[in-house]
């Protein structure tokens, strides 16, 4: 959906493989400048990559239901970075995003 509403995408996962037409990667992406995190794996999981998220440096970070953070949430804010508890699906289709 977010290649619908004409936004780039950039899937990183633990495992290679596609969402529609979107290649999920597994290499980090070190150069490359985001605007919009949008979590979709849960905390358990995100550990291993706070310090990663944090060097990123986006301007948000959305937790999809399910991968709520309280720990990494207050990181991200006391990064200057917006956090959003919400959907990115519902957000997109009601002009939130």
């Amino acid at each position: 959906l977010l290649t619908d509403y004409e936004h780039p995408v950039y899937a990183f996962g633990l495992r290679k493989g596609m969402i529609n037409d979107i290649e999920i990667k597994t290499e980090w992406p070190e150069s490359e400048k985001f605007n919009t995190i949008t979590m979709y794996v849960g905390s358990q999981h995100q550990v291993a990559y706070y310090d990663r998220i944090l060097a990123l440096n986006s301007q948000r970070v959305i937790f999809n239901p399910g991968t709520e953070n309280i720990e990494l949430s207050k990181m991200l804010k006391e990064k200057g970075i917006e956090v959003v508890e919400n959907c990115t699906l519902v957000m997109l289709n009601g002009g939130l995003f």
